[in-house]
């Protein structure tokens, strides 16, 4: 099955609860998959399911700018990229004080967009509040659903609204081909690197639709290779507020890593990996993406026989857990060691699909873990009776035991470790799951 891009975002004007509103929907048991932990300004970006449908949601909160008595330009900008982005829109206003006119601006602006908008009337936590919610027909946009964003009231209701609009999963291709999304920080290299492929021989089978106007999304011969390529690096207007163009590049990055089946995080060699490089790994990872790393602009360093083994070093200690991601050094200006690139990242998506056979596991793992069992756990033992690779798309290995939740990460660490030393998974993410037995 191939994940829907599914973007929900947040509008409003400051001050409505759009981030309390966030918290809940991201970090609602029920609701939760995981908090984008390290992604640039993580607050802003979470992953949640709701009845088995699973979706970003994005608050656009933290990025509004300028005083909240005037429809600054910067806002505007933001609510029409998230217009654009989405798939809906939760438009949050304040039960407490009332409608305002930049509600009312928010209003007119997102009255022109075709997609679903749900108006949610915020801070509703006693009866009487909830009743001022009909104060907000007067903008147009249907009935107000009244909610409390920080005690929870309303929002199941909402989200099964929201997830109304998700279409279903598609069945995968018949013919797989690797759909690679190309990803980094803005100045890295990214069109460098697409242009490099459009202009190389090649043959354009087939476009593919449902994407953003701007965006290369299509099916390609390259390098002997067949993928489809998506591009992140377009952007359509020149927002004036730097703010505006990292919040459209991280809403089209989020897209880009969801639908595809690997990625190529883009690095710039003169900087080397920064904090919002690791931001853009990490969403990768969480959606248990294949990654490669592709070091670009290589032919700008002073070069002596371990440049490249101490640059990769680095990155990997900043990498920490994730030192699984192969890096590549490259030069798009010179074409150096684009097609290795292009071999990798086959090659991740060949791993992310690996599938090993249960005697194998068994036996291998089985004797690591003899030499070294779990930490005993109050003076309870903990036995790994049995392994086993889960039948999905991405490699997660379960291992039935008789104190499953007593396994620490550590332990975990450790299995994972052994299960890439002795099977590979190069690029790949993987989990590892304790049930018990």
């Amino acid at each position: 099955m191939k994940k829907s891009a599914n973007l929900v975002a947040i509008v409003g004007r400051p001050n409505v609860g759009k981030s309390t509103l966030f918290n809940r929907l991201v970090e609602r048991r029920d609701a939760i998959m995981d908090n984008e932990s390290g992604v640039t300004r993580d607050r802003h970006y979470g992953q949640a399911e709701w009845t088995g449908k699973s979706f970003t949601v994005v608050d656009t909160g933290g990025y509004v700018v300028g005083s909240e008595d005037t429809f600054e330009e910067a806002i505007r900008e933001q609510v029409e990229i998230a217009i654009e982005e989405s798939t809906v829109l939760l438009f949050v206003v304040d039960v407490e004080t009332g409608l305002t006119d930049l509600d009312r601006e928010f209003g007119k602006l997102l009255r022109r967009s075709k997609k679903p908008i749900y108006l949610v009337a915020n801070k509703a936590d006693t009866g009487e509040k909830a009743m001022h919610a009909y104060e907000f027909y007067e903008l147009g946009m249907g009935e107000p659903m009244a909610i409390a964003s920080a005690s929870g009231f309303g929002t199941g209701d909402l989200l099964d609204e929201v997830v109304s609009n998700f279409p279903e999963d598609e069945d995968e291709e018949e013919e797989a081909i690797p759909r690679i999304a190309v990803i980094g920080r803005p100045n890295v290299g990214k069109s460098s690197l697409t242009n490099l492929l459009l202009n190389k021989e090649r043959s354009i089978v087939t476009d593919i639709a449902g994407t953003t106007r701007d965006a290369v999304d299509a099916k390609y011969n390259a390098f002997g290779k067949e993928f489809i390529l998506t591009d992140t690096a377009g952007l359509r207007r020149k927002a004036k507020a730097m703010e505006n163009v990292e919040f459209y590049s991280v809403m089209r990055t989020i897209k880009a890593i969801e639908r595809s089946d690997v990625c190529i995080a883009v690095l710039d060699a003169t900087r080397g990996i920064e904090s919002q490089d690791l931001s853009i790994i990490n969403l990768a990872i969480k959606n248990k993406k294949g990654i490669v790393i592709m070091v670009n602009k290589w032919d700008l360093i002073e070069k002596d026989t371990n440049t490249a083994r101490e640059f990769e070093k680095k990155i990997q200690e900043r990498l920490g857990g994730a030192a699984y991601i192969p890096i590549i050094t490259t030069s798009v200006l010179e074409k150096q060691r684009i097609s290795k690139v292009i071999d990798k990242a086959i090659e991740v998506y060949e791993n992310r699909k690996m599938k090993v056979m249960t005697s194998a596991l068994n036996e291998i793992i089985g004797r690591e873990i003899e030499r070294r069992p779990p930490p005993a756990h109050r003076g309870h033992h903990i036995k790994i009776k049995y392994i086993t690779q889960l039948p999905i798309h991405t490699p997660v290995f379960a291992f039935f035991s008789n104190y499953p939740r007593h396994v620490k990460g550590p332990y975990k660490s450790f299995i994972e470790n052994k299960i890439r030393e002795h099977f590979g998974f190069e690029g790949v993410p993987m989990g590892i799951v304790f049930k018990e037995k």
